[in-house]
């Protein structure tokens, strides 16, 4: 059965070098947010009033993937609130693919990549929602 593997944590946290590893290197997709903020030299610029059309294209690219039959796709958000991981769900039901969430934790203290500072990291925090089904 095909899995859809998703990764969840704050800025920082390691998801994209999990993701990168689990997916062996680019042997399977990874789908993000960051993709869309990204130019073609790989430098990241990231627009909130853009937001909502990065998430579109996540959901799209893994639609894409997933109506290809790809085995494994992975995909690397923060996704804090649970509507921002619920289209995921109703995608992995659509194309019967089983779905693991994982969060992924900085207890590296690694710095986060986006120019996010402390505060705010700790305000995402504040309302990051274990979600329950």
């Amino acid at each position: 059965m095909q899995s859809l593997i998703i990764l969840r944590g704050l800025p920082g946290s390691g998801k994209s070098t999990l993701a990168k590893e689990l997916s062996e290197n680019g042997t399977y997709p990874v789908f993000s947010v960051d993709d869309f903020f990204r130019d073609s030299t790989g430098n990241y610029h990231f627009e909130f009033e853009k937001n909502h059309l990065a998430y579109k294209q996540c959901e799209q690219n893994t639609r894409q993937s997933m109506s290809e039959g790809t085995s494994k796709i992975f995909i690397d958000n923060v996704f804090s609130l649970e509507w921002e991981i619920e289209p995921y769900f109703k995608l992995a039901s659509e194309f019967n693919y089983r779905v693991f969430v994982l969060t992924v934790e900085n207890r590296q203290h690694f710095k986060n990549i986006h120019g996010i500072n402390d505060e705010q990291i700790r305000k995402m925090a504040a309302k990051y929602q274990v979600i329950l089904f």
